[in-house]
């Protein structure tokens, strides 16, 4: 199944639910950078919340940042997600490599870290982006959002993210996001009942395992609540912005005497994007051609 994000409301519109599968965005990860097993996990998990937090923006250029900064070998890990369906991010420390946990599966929480913290930027496009802050729980990520949601934006939610890989790569990565909204928050019974069925739940991965769309998803937690399948199915992908110019504009902050250098003592220069991996060389004649600028810039 391709990558894709789906939307879906239920309740008469009291409850919001999206869906993304991101498998091949995350195999894309893995390769680009190397990625363990555990990391491939953990940056999957946070790449495919990004996109589900993503979708409910309004402004086509708006964005989400994930930062998640535990005491776990992991490190921190950084995604950019945008509603626009593109997603990218790192982990600072992608060969960490960890023994599964006591249920037999990778132990995302142990590498993470438990003790520490989970920010989120959101960018509307215009103005200041709004950011927030919670302590992480269990370093499992969709835990740790779930309650984000809860804590800052004061909407019940359940945010189930999973990502399978194996010695071939990832074969099944993705995740949920259910709200009920404030017109529906006050009938107890309705979200006792969707509490009940998500905590019946495996997971997300094992229902892509065994063959299950994501609107047969939605129709297993909703489809006797009024669900109603939105038109639209959004595409996602990988992609990062970066490129060689703006790699010579990063280069071209760096001042003249630090670009003389350069050339001398290294004839060039490398930069290596954190979020994609992508390696630039900018060869002498490249970096004398920014000291021109600067001087050009200078009379």
């Amino acid at each position: 199944m391709a990558d894709q994000l789906i939307r879906a409301t239920a309740a008469d519109g009291g409850i919001r639910a999206v869906g993304v599968i991101s498998t091949r965005i995350a195999e894309e990860a893995r390769q680009r950078h190397k990625l363990s097993y555990v990391a491939t996990a953990a940056l999957g998990r946070t790449m495919s919340a990004g996109l589900l937090l993503a979708s409910s923006m309004k402004r086509a250029e708006s964005r989400v940042n994930i930062r998640i900064k535990g005491n776990g070998p992991l490190g921190g890990i950084l995604v950019d997600a945008g509603l626009d369906g593109t997603v990218r991010g790192y982990v600072d420390n992608p060969g960490v490599e960890l023994p599964p946990n006591k249920q037999g599966k990778l132990d995302v929480g142990k590498a993470v870290g438990r003790d520490g913290y989970l920010y989120v930027v959101r960018d509307v496009g215009y103005g200041y982006p709004y950011s927030s802050t919670v302590e992480l729980m269990s370093g499992e990520i969709g835990d740790d959002l779930t309650n984000y949601l809860a804590t800052s934006e004061q909407t019940p939610s359940a945010l189930i993210v999973g990502v399978f890989v194996g010695a071939e790569g990832v074969t099944a990565s993705g995740g949920i996001l259910i709200q009920v909204l404030p017109k529906a928050a006050r009938d107890e019974t309705l979200v006792e009942l969707l509490e009940s069925r998500i905590a019946k739940l495996s997971g997300f991965t094992p229902l892509l395992q065994e063959g299950k769309t994501l609107p047969e998803i939605f129709q297993l937690l909703l489809g006797d609540l009024g669900l109603v399948m939105l038109p639209d199915i959004q595409m996602v992908h990988f992609h990062c912005g970066c490129s060689f110019d703006r790699v010579l504009g990063a280069l071209k902050m760096l001042g003249e005497e630090e670009l003389l250098d350069m050339i001398e003592k290294d004839e060039g220069a490398e930069a290596t994007c954190h979020f994609c991996g992508e390696v630039y060389q900018a060869n002498s004649d490249d970096l004398a051609k920014l000291i021109d600028d600067l001087r050009a810039e200078s009379v």
